[in-house]
């Protein structure tokens, strides 16, 4: 499959994404009201509305008030209740739309939508393409619903009317309106129904956000991550996806475009230390952890994969999808190819984020065991065994390479992991080992200006680098650090941005790296606060109204770009944050 459809409808611009989610799926809405991406029933489900990556076929949920422009948006307090306001007239008059996903284990799935009085006649569209527009949509009526691909009920509080291949409902001027596309059949909604949906969700959400606070500098972007980062939380695994999305371009017209609907081991240690070090009790980290530590099983020789499904299952091989593309940047793909590769800073960070846990719950088993002990141990003993194997790196290479980075989280998390084991002569080993990746970082990793490389015997350098100091690795003024951060402020920073360094393609054909920019940041938390400020200002131009942050961005367009909201952004300046707040504190005393 090699063709492009050519779009004659505008695509929604990734910075007017509004996130809907009920921890199960998740739904993206502009804030016209336009829903435009939804996966019914799971984050990683076939989407029944895909406009985002074809705006012609892909199938959105409109509405159509004439002359509308956008009033203004925000959620309902920390949970997913989005409220936008639609501006009508010359007297400014409004129709507010309060968007949701209801969550709770007694709610039905689906989104509802609540809207005002209006003072003009409008109209709901939706436009269904099942199965990432694969299937020609079925419409029937059924009672007063329409049944939508024969598994999707449209319910609402004003007669729908079947025309053509969409579902249209008309609302008069004067009235207020819900509507409420449901993955199951019900008993008729009715307001009522639709308004304890509302308060049981709001409360449910309430109940959820008491678990991790957070106050102190750049509290309403935390509030923002923080909010982000349970959005895209599975609430039953406790698994946190990369993102919501497929295919978002990481450079517009470009061809790198990526399903990140899954759960990376990678992200762990970074999503596990947000919601552990942002206040509260620490039950949403443990919870992350578990799930990772229940479902990393051994396979294809690995002591568990590098990412998963929501589930724990395996996510699907990359397949390309005929449709057009986010503004035709194709191919759109779900599954993804990186899923049997060796990546030895996914095992480093799942050992970082249990070290975390340890460090403030000493929880024990039957046998007085860790938590997770058993999992923690295997993963520990793989890298003691390997740390000096090639693998595919942390951003997943098409190619094995020595990467450094790998080697040098080998090192600090059999250093930390050694700490918290009982057994002498284990935890030995596992020192030794990490002695020794030290010993090949020092001979190995350097390149001709004393910098760290991305990968032994080359010359380029990666933000990821940055990391080391973070990791307790070595020293920010280290020698070997003070020459990485020239070569990154020299060869891969632009308008206090950051791009990463890949071996395999060239990064420059990418938007600069938003996470990786955020690590550098919390570097200079160490020397520098005030330039760890300048680097974080930078990238919060890049969050939307809603403070929700995509995985990459262009400094000469000023786009985001790539996969939104994705979650190791958000953790990554949790992270930030706090190491700033705490360092700002500290030298105020």
């Amino acid at each position: 499959m090699t063709h492009k459809h050519q779009n004659s409808t505008a695509a929604p611009h990734i910075s007017d994404l509004g996130l809907l989610s009920n921890r199960r799926s998740a739904a993206l809405v502009t804030s016209l009201g336009e829903v435009v991406w939804y996966c019914p029933g799971r984050f990683d489900a076939p989407s029944l509305l895909a406009r985002l990556v074809d705006a012609e076929r892909g199938g959105s949920w409109a509405v159509k008030l004439p002359g509308a422009v956008p009033g203004g948006r925000q959620y309902l307090g920390d949970g997913g209740h989005l409220k936008s306001v639609l501006r009508v007239g010359e007297g400014g008059e409004t129709l507010t739309i309060t968007d949701f996903m209801p969550f709770g284990d007694d709610l039905p799935c689906g989104i509802c939508r609540v809207f005002s009085r209006s003072p003009q006649p409008y109209q709901l569209v939706l436009n269904a393409a099942p199965d990432y527009a694969r299937r020609a949509v079925t419409l029937q009526e059924d009672g007063e619903a329409v049944k939508i691909d024969g598994q999707h009920w449209l319910y609402a509080s004003h007669p729908s009317e079947i025309a053509g291949e969409s579902v249209v409902i008309d609302v008069p001027a004067g009235e207020a309106a819900w509507a409420f596309l449901s993955n199951g059949r019900l008993e008729r909604p009715d307001w009522e129904t639709v308004t304890r949906w509302r308060e049981e969700s709001l409360l449910n959400w309430q109940e959820l956000t008491t678990h991790a606070t957070y106050h102190g500098p750049y509290e309403d972007a935390v509030r923002a991550s923080l909010r982000a980062l349970r959005l895209l939380t599975d609430h039953a695994e406790s698994a946190t996806v990369a993102a919501p999305t497929t295919s978002l371009p990481e450079i517009i017209g470009g061809q790198k475009n990526w399903d990140y609907r899954y759960v990376w081991l990678r992200d762990a240690g970074m999503v596990v230390s947000a919601l552990t070090r942002a206040g509260g009790d620490g039950k949403e980290g443990r919870a992350f952890l578990e799930f990772i530590c229940a479902q990393a099983k051994p396979q294809n020789g690995l002591p568990a994969p590098p990412f998963m499904t929501v589930d724990g299952g395996e996510p699907p091989e990359e397949e390309q999808l005929d449709l057009a593309g986010y503004q035709d940047s194709w191919p759109v793909q779900i599954g993804n190819g990186a899923r049997g590769q060796l990546q030895l800073d996914a095992y480093g960070n799942v050992l970082l984020a249990a070290k975390l846990i340890y460090g403030r719950f000493d929880v024990r088993d039957g046998d007085g065991k860790r938590e997770h002990w058993d999992v923690v141990e295997r993963l520990a003993e793989f890298l003691c065994d390997h740390w000096q194997d090639d693998d595919y790196g942390i951003w997943e290479e098409r190619s094995k390479r020595p990467y450094v980075a790998g080697k040098v989280l080998a090192a600090v998390a059999l250093e930390y992991i050694a700490e918290c084991s009982e057994d002498a002569a284990q935890a030995t080993r596992w020192k030794a080992a990490a002695a020794d990746a030290r010993v090949w970082v020092a001979a190995n990793a350097l390149n001709a200006e004393g910098a760290y490389a991305y990968a032994a015997g080359e010359e380029g350098v990666d933000v990821t680098a940055a990391l080391y100091p973070v990791w307790g690795f070595c020293a920010p003024d280290s020698p070997e650090m003070l020459a990485t951060l020239t070569v990154l402020e020299r060869e891969s920073c632009q308008n206090n941005l950051y791009w990463r360094h890949l071996a395999d393609d060239d990064a420059s054909e990418e938007g600069a790296f938003l996470a990786g920019t955020l690590w550098v940041a919390q570097y200079w938390v160490m020397r520098d606060p005030a330039r760890a400020r300048t680097i974080l200002d930078a990238v919060l131009a890049y969050a939307n109204d809603l403070g929700l942050l995509p995985e990459m961005a262009d400094p000469h367009t000023r786009q985001p770009l790539g996969n939104v909201p994705q979650t190791f952004v958000h953790a990554a300046l949790i992270g930030l944050v706090v190491d700033l707040a705490e360092a700002e504190k500290k030298a105020a005393e």
